[in-house]
């Protein structure tokens, strides 16, 4: 064999020197510490357990209360749909109105809109500026 170079004879010899310092006494079993069972990073970790376990709990809850056939119905409408418009007579100049009632000189009764029909709306304005 070669000879050991003096950096691996100077590493040997270090090595051996603290292999020395240690006694049968320091090589006994570690005792486990003592103290708090519970370390503050174990007691996180449960918390953070138990806040996300609260959180999916709450989140399914709304996801399955919120489909639930007790919820409030959309309101009805202002007339029922299945009845017509009251229909409005308007006199045509061939028949004469019923004269139940005094009859008025002069007066003829106004006419109202079809309520059928869509109100006139005027078309959109551009708002388009040109520069």
């Amino acid at each position: 064999m070669s000879t050991p170079s003096p950096i691996e004879e100077r590493l040997r010899a270090a090595l051996d020197a603290r292999a020395r310092l240690i006694d049968a006494h320091e090589l006994s079993p570690y005792r486990p510490p003592t103290g708090p069972a519970w370390g503050r990073r174990r007691v996180r970790r449960v918390v953070s357990a138990v806040a996300v376990t609260v959180a999916a709990a709450a989140a399914a809850a709304f996801l399955l209360l919120s489909g639930s056939p007790e919820r409030p119905h959309p309101a009805p409408p202002a007339r029922d749909p299945r009845t017509s418009p009251p229909a409005t007579s308007v006199p045509s100049s061939d028949t004469a109105p019923p004269t139940t009632s005094v009859p008025s000189s002069n007066t003829a009764p106004p006419t109202m809109p079809s309520p059928t029909s869509p109100p006139a709306t005027p078309p959109p304005a551009s708002t388009a500026t040109h520069r």
